[in-house]
């Protein structure tokens, strides 16, 4: 016999069906309804919430998708990683992928069976977007909708454990994004059970989660229960926490400080945030949510906008060497200063460590929230692109790089999607096209995240990256980490420490023995060897 649990207050009536047979479920306490039914792993089941027939909202696999039966999961598996541990925080070259376009085979084991690219190129960790069951089989993953089971077209739960135990062994940490702030519009069935939303604060995606308001504490339960769940049944070594500042919570001690408390202090969470406010990843006993890093978008603005000249949209208010300058001293651009873009005062100071933010010149949102998905290398020259990827690779923070950029891959990254509701795709459609007004793109230049093609547009070409010009690129960054790894100035997150100036064209940042001089007017210069 199984015992079958789910919070749903909500409904009137409530009952569990497995094996062809409607089993009533019993009311318990603050909302529970529990019941017993002869079940085996891989047996499909499903709810039915006032004669709906809907999905469990902790269903660990959902073999036929958002809208198909749940299924029982075998939680046996034969890890082999009982020595791993993981690199400190410090020390990671953080490698972002997407699992459905790294590798032509869209799935776990089609990434596990590219590692051997990896551990050649000298990252340490890969970061994994969002893997929870969404709508469809194409996406980004960021509107997830059963976020307790990785996706079915991926490879479910045992293709996910494989991946993460062959990362271990080939020593690579694991990192998973997780989306804490919406679900996705399709087969979003939780407001069915329980009121996980709330209508007192809206996200750009939709209605907020229910954090601070009535039975908030079993909607809390819920989502740190589910990064608990990451960590200890799939071996994840941290997570990365999606547009943290799209959490609403007016509580005494907020979301975040309750998920760094109740999870275990050595699985890293990151924050992605664009408050600029170090309060994220400062400790609790000083005021702080306790987080352990957090990304640093002012660096990748001010790097962006100096090397493509671009000043639209967010991009207002950088594109001067100092501004690059100043995200490398402080990781802010915008500690309390006036921010153009903004129309107001941005950020705070801080006195943290380099080692809480991390750099990039590319990640999926720099790339993929572009109308046309163009890489950097789309954008600029290879000097400059060697130029983004010194200043990253040898800054004072941890640094990331997005799969393909290490060899300048000729792909785009396009957003794309694969809802099967007509409503919803129509919608992600329009919503595409007004998102880049403030860009200045037309609609005709904004490809369909629906059309199958944008999907297909964006799987790297693994064969380009022996190609001339590729291949050298490669190279490079191969050079860089394993400069990085040599020299533990690199690795060093003291600020202060961080000598940085600009002269005319030119910016030139030493770090211990270790100088970087980049001129911004010449595809090439001479760089002498001391001074």
């Amino acid at each position: 016999m199984t015992r079958f649990s789910v919070w749903a207050p909500n409904p009137g009536s409530v009952e569990l069906e497995v094996a062809g047979s409607a089993v009533p479920l019993a009311a318990e306490e603050r909302g529970w309804r529990s019941g017993e039914a002869e079940a085996a792993a891989g047996s499909n089941y499903r709810y039915r919430v006032d004669g709906d027939r809907l999905p469990d909202p902790r269903s660990r696999f959902q073999p036929q998708g958002v809208h198909g039966p749940s299924a029982l999961v075998d939680q046996g598996f034969a890890w082999s990683d009982a020595g791993w541990s993981a690199p400190a925080l410090a020390d990671l070259v953080i490698y972002e992928l997407h699992v459905g376009t790294f590798a032509p085979e869209g799935t776990f084991d089609g990434v596990a069976a590219r590692l051997d690219h990896l551990v050649e190129l000298g990252v340490n960790a890969i970061e994994l977007m969002p893997v929870a069951e969404f709508a469809g089989d194409r996406g980004w993953g960021y509107d997830g909708v059963d976020l307790y089971a990785p996706h079915h077209g991926y490879g479910g739960p045992e293709g996910l454990k494989r991946l993460v135990d062959a990362c271990h062994a080939r020593g690579l940490a694991v990192i998973l994004d997780v989306v804490y702030n919406h679900l996705g519009p399709e087969g979003n069935y939780l407001s069915r059970f329980a009121p996980y939303f709330t209508d007192r604060y809206q996200t750009p995606w939709g209605p907020a989660i229910n954090f601070d308001g009535a039975d908030s504490d079993l909607v809390r339960d819920f989502f740190v229960e589910n990064a608990a769940m990451w960590l200890a049944d799939y071996h994840v070594d941290a997570l990365r926490l999606d547009a943290v500042h799209a959490i609403f919570d007016m509580s005494a001690e907020h979301f975040l400080e309750e998920l760094r408390r109740r999870l275990p202090a050595d699985r890293p969470l990151i924050a992605e945030s664009d408050l600029n406010d170090p309060r994220l990843v400062t400790p609790v006993a000083q005021g702080g949510y306790g987080l352990d890093a957090q990304w640093s978008d002012d660096f990748h603005h001010a790097l962006h906008a100096v090397l493509t000249g671009e000043r639209s949209g967010y991009y207002a208010g950088y594109g001067d060497l100092e501004h690059l300058a100043t995200a490398l001293r402080r990781a802010y651009v915008y500690a309390g200063e006036y921010a153009p873009h903004r129309r107001r005062r941005h950020g705070r100071p801080h006195s943290l460590s380099g080692n809480r933010f991390l750099a990039y010149a590319q990640n999926h949102d720099q790339v993929g929230n572009r109308a046309r998905g163009e890489r950097l290398s789309m954008l600029v020259s290879p000097g400059r692109l060697r130029i983004a990827a010194a200043l990253v690779l040898c800054s004072p923070f941890v640094p990331l790089i997005f799969m393909g950029e290490e060899w300048a891959a000729s792909t785009p990254f396009l957003f794309f999607s694969s809802h099967t509701d007509p409503g919803i795709a129509r919608a992600t459609t329009e919503g595409r096209i007004k998102e880049f007004e403030a860009f200045g793109w037309k609609a005709a230049e904004v490809p369909d995240p629906q059309d199958p093609a944008s999907f297909e547009r964006s799987q790297l070409r693994w064969e380009e990256r022996l190609e001339p010009g590729h291949a050298e690129m490669l190279g490079w960054y191969r050079e860089l980490i394993q400069l990085r790894r040599e020299r533990p100035e690199l690795r060093d997150g003291r600020l202060d420490q961080v000598d940085v100036r600009v002269e005319g064209s030119r910016l030139v940042m030493r770090r211990g023995q270790v100088t970087v001089a980049c001129d911004l007017a010449r595809d090439s210069v001479e760089v002498g060897t001391s001074g």
